[in-house]
């Protein structure tokens, strides 16, 4: 659970959105420190091949589809995401590396 600005936004409801959007392969959401709402919500993004996905038109579609403190503020577009051996993946990683930077 992310808590942005005392709302309480759940990354796996906002991922099933975002994979709403038909230029978005996979997603994974997480958090991110914010020195205003404490939290704040990032997408990492796999686009489809061939996809011209922006951050900012990824961004705008998502203020359309959802609640405006659930918007990812971020957008990292990313080859791949980081899989267990069972395909699951590995939203852990992801958070520890932006924590590290």
């Amino acid at each position: 659970m992310i808590n942005a600005s005392g709302y309480k936004v759940w990354p796996a409801e906002l991922e099933s959105m975002m994979y709403q959007h038909p230029d978005v392969q996979e997603c994974c959401i997480i958090a991110v420190k914010d020195d205003y709402r404490g939290e704040t919500v990032k997408a990492v993004v796999v686009k489809k091949p061939g996809s011209a996905l922006t951050e900012d038109a990824l961004i705008s579609w998502s203020r359309g589809q959802m609640a405006a403190y659930k918007v990812p503020r971020i957008v990292s577009f990313v080859e791949a995401l980081p899989k267990s051996a069972t395909g699951k993946v590995q939203w852990r990683q992801l958070q520890d590396a932006e924590r590290l930077s």
